[in-house]
């Protein structure tokens, strides 16, 4: 992304001078980045050699320079169009990664690009990187993802229920609730009843709306509804499968602490056919792919459950034959799967644990080689036949072990194991802060997008954090604040990652958008359920559903984000899909937007650059030689004309098409560029560009995507 224009010079000035006054240097038109269009080939390996082009204007700049830390190379102008030149620079990669920069010399001065931008210095931490050999799967690129929290998405199979009191678990009553119930505060041991039925059943809903992968949450054998607390890394949970009781496995709950098992049989104490809801979840995973849908389960490898076996905090396991666990016996040949505080038995609660949850006791890899071998074994049978999942995504994947260089150490060898089996699985991680020492040496392909998605246009489209718990409101349609945060987060990314980052708008562990959209803070215990769905501004989280679908990466839809669901933070973000009772207008938009990035094949991997950002504006680019896209976002309470310089694409004269706009249906003005009712629709309506501008009035609240 090249300097941002200011309020101050006008989107058309510094083209202007491009055109009539070569004495001086047209900053805007400079650009370059990691894409197709710049670097050739695009994903190189080692030994290769790499051409790297800049764009400058015509004419305007009297040399170009290739820059890596070692060595500086002089570039050659290999081609020009109506607007711009194009220098390129050869050079052979070697097996570390690549950090490269430009310069180009103008009347004596030399000024220096990177991803930061033109400026007189370099600030090498923004520098382009191209990492040897580093791919990740063509299918994730820019793919439309959809999250789904499998209890609460569709109930397909209600024999598989958890009946009322089935268990106990920490000290909560297993409890099964109606589809209508509010979620509860304590709610780590209430059902819904959603299940992988439901999932296959809802597949052409799915497909419907454009998905073309879900992450599915945790689904193997656990006690909570939310299951970060595995017991069984080799089975489904009959509950979201198929409870069949034969004689199999042993499905291990706590029956022996069950006070109300006069009155309820659980069923868990029986024993439970385990292999039956594999069985089904590879039926789910082929239904999935048989509708062009891939599937990425969460790998929850930092910790597991105090009720697995290796730990058997409640004793469960030893009653049932198995030896024993390592809270049951010192001598446990699991002693060494935990790391213990206190080896003075049988003072045994002392083991590290997930933030101190004891019910999420952390695995100790570095003490267990059995261990660190078995869960390799695991991230492969589950990406092979006859599972073919597509993927993982690594649930606190960086606090893994004791020290970053074991951590990095443990992913190099997971990669290994998972892309061995399935080279097209992508292993993608939660993860907050510098992505960067994990995408560049052989671990990760991508993370959660939170700092180069997420957190920044909370803050600038709602003012408040992504928990709601929290109100900066300097930071709201301060696009300043936004550009600054999205470049510097974006540039620890190499192109590769960023295309398959998983930009979200809501998920499992942050309020909801839509809730983020009344400004307000709190959870549900401080302000009950309803809060949350007050004051909420459809026509904000409209604005930021087409930034989603626009920008690189993969925009990851939440399950019910497209219905219109409000919630705080975990647990009130995990309410139920409100089937029959959908916000239709959000759901035709997805429907639109995931419609128009299938169509445009630019958006999943153009170029992207900053057009026109003011106070409660932004406005982006996104082009590559098959299509020129604009989209512009105002999320300010008055209508707003713009410039936005469009020739920085390439468009000099001619005509964009509107086809799609958002709006807040509120506007008085929105026939000035509508014609059809106050819902989203596509349009016919044309835009002139002159001079390389198009001039846009936008309504309050809305967005507005133009192509050439």
């Amino acid at each position: 992304m090249s300097t941002n224009v200011s309020a101050l010079q006008g989107a058309g000035l510094r083209y202007m001078l491009a055109k009539s006054a070569k004495t001086y240097l047209n900053m805007d038109a400079i650009f370059s980045d990691e894409t197709k269009q710049y670097v050739e080939p695009y994903d190189p390996d080692s030994g290769e050699v790499v051409t790297f082009t800049l764009r400058t204007a015509k004419n305007n700049v009297d040399s170009a320079l290739f820059h890596t830390s070692r060595k500086t190379f002089p570039m050659s102008k290999i081609k020009s169009d109506g607007l711009f030149d194009y220098y390129a620079a050869k050079y052979r990669l070697g097996k570390e990664v690549l950090r490269y920069y430009f310069s180009v010399d103008k009347n004596g001065s030399r000024y220096f690009y990177n991803k930061n931008g033109l400026h007189s210095n370099v600030n090498e931490d923004f520098n382009f990187k191209i990492v040897p050999g580093f791919r990740t799967p063509d299918w994730a690129k820019g793919a439309i993802m959809y999250q789904i929290f499998i209890d609460r998405f569709y109930n397909g199979d209600k024999t598989n229920d958890p009946l009322n009191y089935e268990y106990l678990y920490i000290g909560r009553v297993c409890k099964s609730l109606a589809w209508d119930h509010p979620v509860e505060t304590d709610d780590i041991c209430n059902f819904y009843g959603g299940d992988l039925q439901g999932i296959i059943d809802k597949m052409p809903y799915l497909q419907s709306l454009g998905v073309e992968a879900l992450y599915l949450s945790p689904l193997f054998v656990s006690p909570s509804s939310h299951k970060y607390d595995i017991q069984d890394y080799d089975y489904v949970d009959p509950h979201f499968g198929v409870i069949k009781q034969d004689g199999g496995q042993v499905l291990n709950f706590d029956r022996f602490h069950n006070r109300y098992a006069t009155k309820y049989m659980a069923r868990t104490a029986e024993k439970v056919n385990l292999e039956a809801s594999n069985e089904l979840c590879i039926k789910m995973i082929e239904t999935a792919h048989a509708h062009g849908i891939k599937v990425i389960l969460d790998g929850v490898f930092n910790h597991c459950g105090c009720y697995n076996k290796w730990l058997d905090k409640p004793g469960f396991y030893k009653t049932m034959g198995y030896p024993d666990g390592a809270y049951r016996s010192e001598s446990s040949q699991y002693n060494k799967y935990f790391l213990w505080y206190d080896t003075n038995w049988p003072n045994n609660d002392c083991y590290d644990s997930w933030w101190g949850n004891d019910n999420h006791p952390k695995l100790n890899f570095e003490d267990a080689p059995e261990l660190y071998d078995y869960i390799l074994e695991v991230g492969k049978k589950w990406v092979s036949p006859p599972y073919n999942i597509d993927g993982w995504r690594l649930d606190v994947a960086a606090d893994l072990g004791r020290s970053p260089e074991f951590n990095h150490k443990f992913w190099q060898d997971f990669r290994k194991a998972v892309k061995s089996a399935n080279p097209n699985a992508i292993i993608l991680a939660e993860h907050y802060g510098d992505v960067s020492p994990w995408i560049s040496g052989g671990e990760w392909d991508t993370v959660m997008n939170y700092d180069a998605f997420m957190e920044p246009l909370t803050w600038f489209l709602t003012g408040v954090s992504k928990h709601s718990e929290e109100h900066q409101g300097h930071l709201k349609c301060n696009a300043m604040a936004f550009e600054n945060a999205m470049r510097y987060h974006m540039s620890r990314f190499n192109v590769h990652a960023l295309q398959v980052s998983m930009n979200q708008l809501s998920n499992h562990d942050h309020s909801r958008f839509l809730t983020r959209t009344n400004g307000e803070t709190g959870r549900l215990h401080t302000r009950g359920g309803k809060a949350a769905e007050d004051g909420v501004h459809k026509a904000v989280m409209m604005e930021a559903v087409v930034f989603q679908m626009t920008w690189p990466g993969a925009p990851t839809i939440y399950y019910g984000d497209e219905a219109g669901l409000a919630g705080w933070t975990d647990p009130d973000n995990r309410r139920v899909f409100p089937w029959g009772k959908e916000d239709k207008t959000m759901l035709q938009l997805h429907r639109d937007l995931a419609e128009l990035r299938q169509s445009y094949p630019v958006l999943r991997g153009g170029s992207v650059e900053f057009l026109w950002n003011e106070y409660g504006i932004l406005s982006f680019a996104r082009w590559d030689e098959s299509a020129k896209i604009a989209v512009a976002i105002n999320n300010n309470d008055v209508e707003k004309s713009i410039t936005l310089p469009v020739w920085k694409m390439g468009c000099r004269t001619g005509e964009m098409t509107c086809i799609l706009a958002t709006f807040d249906k509120t506007s008085e003005h929105w026939e000035e560029i509508y014609k059809v009712d106050k819902t989203n629709e596509k349009s016919a309506k044309k835009y002139a560009v002159e001079s390389g501008i198009v001039h846009l009035t936008l309504p309050p609240f809305s967005s507005i995507i133009l192509a050439e």
